[in-house]
């Protein structure tokens, strides 16, 4: 078994390849160095929480030894400690190919970093037009000034991305399906062309986690989750992770040290925690979703719900072909609405939380306008958009709320 904290491998612990989801949720990040007890068989279940900043050495050689050598698990507690190495550790694991995941304190860290890691002034990136806002933020308020342009593209775009690519192109980053307007793209086309052009692929993936959407086995070089959705599950943590490919792991975790980027031991314990139960939520989340979402189609207030698994959806086709599942997030459209019955509609929401992120177990909704944040691809919509995310409230109850949300919405003020 290896001793060094670059190396998180798959091949590296034993552990059976033809196990389901849930089994493996259940198994990793639990080697014997994570759990186990000096002088005693057996161990603890789950890892413990490290807290350290110092460490210390048995003597000046010890010491040195370390420094010439950092990617040893002991060193400085900004290098972390057992409990986010198993995190870690667990989340390498879920992605069948991956070499390594760095841990950072947000999902708009880990994209920063990432991005970081494979460009230099000079270089073009394509960037998908439906991203996360803050994403598209980065690009122009910190990429731009450094000389690294960014081209937006259509999510729809597919192996015509390669009309967009010339000497100066870099990377490809994707998010599937978008975080408001849902569209699904076809990664493995894109993806396609980057290899034979020798582009990197960077891809958000937090809407599919690696249960629903493994990238790297769709041919995707680096995974980046905000943790502080569905892997936490709870709306009580803050973090992000990049797992990378072989090829790409040593830059992306250089990166990562060079930016001081960590997350405390605390919140990666708490993350471990509620990545145990992401198979039995992810299913849950899906079932009540769908629900919601066919219900709204039938709604006559409702002119478009955008949600991946429902026919109509932009790229539907390529969630049936690529993805196993459907999480809990989606939008729809008030039918010939202004804005006004929009915000009366969410404002009548009980068992919905008004407020940013998505992921954890309770229901949210917010009036989301892509119009400002689209470019490649113009969000052409009249009607106000709503984002739903669906959690794991009954369903008939959230379905009752939505219906009396309409009906306390058509009324006058």
């Amino acid at each position: 078994m290896t001793n060094r904290q670059d190396d998180y491998r798959q091949d590296d612990y034993d552990r059976p390849t033809d196990i389901g989801a849930d089994t493996r949720l259940a198994q990793v990040g639990r080697r014997p160095e994570w759990t186990g007890i000096a002088g005693q068989p057996g161990g603890i279940v789950s890892p413990a929480v490290w807290r350290a900043s110092t460490i210390l050495y048995e003597d000046v050689a010890h010491l040195r030894a370390a420094r010439s050598n950092q990617h040893e698990r002991w060193f400085y507690g900004r290098k972390g400690t057992p409990t986010s190495w198993s995190l870690a550790d667990a989340l390498t694991e879920l992605e069948p190919g991956a070499a390594g995941t760095m841990l950072y304190p947000s999902g708009v860290a880990a994209i920063s970093c990432a991005l970081m890691a494979v460009l230099k002034p000079g270089d073009t990136l394509l960037m998908v037009d439906s991203a996360y806002d803050p994403t598209r933020t980065f690009c122009e308020k910190v990429l731009r000034p450094m000389g690294i342009n960014t081209v937006y593209y259509d999510p729809l775009i597919g192996h015509d991305i390669e009309t967009l690519i010339d000497a100066r192109t870099r990377a490809i980053f994707l998010e599937s399906p978008g975080s408001l307007t849902m569209e699904v793209q076809d990664v493995p086309a894109i993806v396609a062309v980057a290899k034979a052009h020798g582009l990197v692929t960077l891809i958000d993936n937090t809407w599919a986690t690696p249960l629903f959407f493994p990238a790297l086995s769709h041919g995707v070089d680096i995974s980046i989750l905000a943790c502080t959705k569905y892997i936490v599950g709870h709306s009580d943590v803050m973090m992000g992770s990049v797992t990378a490919t072989e090829q790409h792991w040593p830059q992306i975790r250089s990166m990562a040290w060079m930016f001081g980027q960590m997350s405390s031991p605390d919140d990666c314990w708490l993350a471990m925690r509620g990545l145990r139960t992401l198979g039995v939520r992810l299913r849950q989340h899906q079932e009540n979703a769908l629900a919601v979402a066919r219900w709204l189609k039938g709604r006559p207030e409702v002119g478009e719900v955008r949600h991946p698994a429902l026919p109509d959806c932009p790229g539907h086709a390529l969630w049936q072909r690529d993805f196993s599942g459907a999480s809990g997030l989606f939008s729809f459209t008030l039918k010939g609405a202004e804005d006004e019955t929009r915000t009366r509609f969410i404002d009548a929401l009980r068992h919905f939380g008004i407020g940013y992120s998505w992921g954890g177990f309770e229901s949210l909704a917010l009036p989301v306008d892509p119009h400002a944040i689209r470019t490649a691809a113009p969000w052409r919509g009249r009607d106000p958009l709503i984002r739903l995310h669906i959690g794991l409230e009954d369903a008939t109850d959230l379905i009752a709320d939505l219906e009396q949300a309409f009906t306390a919405s058509q009324s006058p003020l």
